[in-house]
């Protein structure tokens, strides 16, 4: 199984407008090509996968979609993952960073306008991270981002995720996909378990420290557990002392593609309806 590696190693800058030259750049936008951004944050994730993972995922996942929208013949341009973003949930834990809603917000509408004076018109975004203020501070940085630059601005998501943090549906900002990826498990399985460690080890196997899975217990949480624990700090330290919330002993690489794979078609087919492709 070999993962998502460039010239040099894993890099959160393959195939991004960071490795590419301003004529490409310029290129690029005469060409119309949407452009796409994930957002994520450096957090624990347990005692087995890096603290990047949620910005390795995203990026891994639009690297898949920019090749699904390139055989719909939209092109498209993916943008350098944003990584200091909202922690609340993990913010106690050793090697979370925190930063303040309000700076994100205009940090997000800084670099919208950035791409609305090299002439691009529209923009998706996608989430990395599962913590609520995280992704409600996306939204809002998506909106502020639209309106002052006057770029077309979408935060794409599952249904059920936008639901889960009551966000409308039909807020012009935000664009539900048309499926959702099938992750049914027995007990709640949030962050760093199964779903998560499997997607890491598909994408990134050398930075999954495997040799420990089978000794990471299964939290076998239910909705209650899940509630106290997304009160965050000193709670989520209570609930999940190791950092995980899942069965991460269960993960394997096969279900990891599986759902890369799945959620890429997903994303893809969402915003080639969007853009009438």
């Amino acid at each position: 199984m070999t993962g998502d590696k460039g010239a040099n190693g894993y890099s959160i800058f393959q195939d991004t407008m960071a490795d590419m030259t301003f004529p490409q750049i310029v290129q690029a936008a005469q060409d119309r090509a949407v452009v796409l951004w994930g957002l994520g944050v450096i957090e624990q994730h347990g005692p087995h996968l890096p603290l990047a993972t949620d910005v390795y995922m995203p990026a891994a996942l639009l690297r898949r979609v920019r090749a699904r929208l390139k055989e719909r013949g939209v092109p498209s341009i993916i943008m350098p993952p944003f990584y200091w973003g909202v922690n609340h949930v993990s913010a106690l834990f050793p090697g979370t960073f925190e930063v303040r809603p309000a700076i994100m917000i205009e940090m997000m509408v800084d670099l919208i306008k950035s791409l609305k004076k090299d002439s691009f018109s529209t923009l998706f975004c996608v989430s990395g991270h599962g913590d609520a203020l995280h992704n409600r501070t996306i939204l809002e940085g998506v909106r502020r981002g639209a309106d002052e630059s006057g770029i077309e601005a979408y935060f794409v998501g599952a249904p059920s995720f936008f639901s889960r943090l009551d966000i409308a549906h039909d807020d012009p900002n935000v664009l539900p996909t048309v499926q959702e990826v099938d992750r049914t498990a027995k007990f709640l399985d949030v962050h760093a378990g199964e779903f998560e460690t499997s997607s890491m080890w598909a994408i990134c196997p050398e930075l999954v420290r495997t040799d420990i899975l089978s000794s990471l217990k299964s939290t076998d949480f239910v909705l209650d557990d899940l509630m106290e624990w997304r009160k965050g700090r000193e709670h989520a330290i209570r609930k999940t002392p190791q950092g995980y919330l899942g069965d991460p002993a269960s993960a394997n690489p096969e279900l990891g593609a599986r759902i890369f794979d799945e959620h890429a078609r997903i994303v893809a087919e969402t915003i080639a309806a969007k853009v009438g492709a």
